[in-house]
């Protein structure tokens, strides 16, 4: 996918965008999974909804990942 479907797709995060957001919580990187539409930390364990291609960057809002 190019960088101009991502950008006409709101299903899908823009990889320059992704770059720059880190987990509220631990300050690290995330890894953004197409299937769950989800951004995940694997540091905090916890994955960040993306809905509508707006990824919600709320520790009220993240779903805790299973060990």
């Amino acid at each position: 996918m190019t960088k101009d479907e991502a950008q006409d797709d709101p299903e899908v995060i823009d990889p320059r965008m992704l770059e720059l957001l880190v987990c509220p919580k631990s300050h690290a990187p995330l890894v953004y999974d197409e299937a769950a539409q989800e951004l995940v930390c694997e540091k905090s364990k916890l994955a960040y909804p993306v809905r509508d291609g707006v990824p919600i960057m709320l520790i009220s809002e993240a779903r805790p990942l299973d060990d």
